[in-house]
């Protein structure tokens, strides 16, 4: 009997450990998994390395993580938003190392991670520093550089609603990163909303399937800063 639910988010982030590689869903505010990254900071891991689209808003969800100085680096595409003060700040100070992807290549690397590719030719970044000490080739008439892939020990993912098999559905937008993230990382842990019986999700309606999938923990819905569920 496959059951992949935990009880708490402390149960299911019990094994991180120090110097991981962590990959956070979410796009702005859209799809973080919150639940998970106060998780993460009552854990205690530290050392890390987390990769998000962006480096966090005002004093909550990553940049609350940032703050407590448990992230060596971070790789993301838009550091700088007009709250992201306390990226902003670890910075300028040097305690926290930026390694800048632009977006689609991001979205790339993850999924080559998780489709076992070991590298591909971008167009996007030639002739600028994101390239430098990268290899460039010339194709078709356009000049590319290579890119890695981006794989991650623990990815944490906000999802809708999941199985005890751990087959998971997104709301909406909330989905961005989730998909390619849990497919690139050796454990994914998922939060969800909704915790569905077996068959009660339509098979046609699930993004990510359980195979990629270790943990699953329910939360409550808690409204957001835009009033929103």
């Amino acid at each position: 009997m496959i059951d992949k639910t935990v009880d708490c988010v402390a149960e299911a982030l019990k094994d991180v450990q120090d110097g991981a590689t962590i990959l956070i869903g979410g796009f702005g505010t859209a799809g973080i998994p919150e639940a998970l990254i106060d998780g993460l900071i009552e854990q205690g891991a530290r050392d890390l390395t987390v990769v998000n689209n962006n480096a966090g808003n005002a004093d909550h969800g990553l940049a609350a993580l940032l703050k407590t100085g448990r992230v060596r680096k971070i790789i993301c595409s838009f550091p700088r938003q007009t709250d992201s003060y306390v990226f902003d700040e670890l910075y300028r100070s040097g305690k926290i190392e930026l390694e800048l992807v632009p977006q689609g290549n991001l979205a790339e690397r993850l999924r080559a991670a998780g489709a076992g590719i070991g590298g591909f030719f971008c167009p996007t970044g030639y002739g600028t520093e994101l390239a430098n000490g990268k290899e460039t080739r010339f194709i078709d008439g356009r000049w590319y550089v290579y890119e890695t892939p981006i794989y991650g020990d623990v990815a944490l993912i906000k999802a809708e609603a999941g199985d005890r098999w751990g087959n998971l559905t997104y709301r909406k937008a909330a989905r961005n990163f989730g998909p390619v993230m849990a497919t690139a990382a050796k454990q994914t842990i998922a939060s969800v909303y909704e915790l569905k019986k077996l068959g009660e999700l339509d098979p046609e309606c699930i993004v990510t399937p359980g195979i990629y999938v270790e943990k699953v923990v329910r939360v409550p819905r808690i409204q957001t800063q835009a009033g929103g569920f």
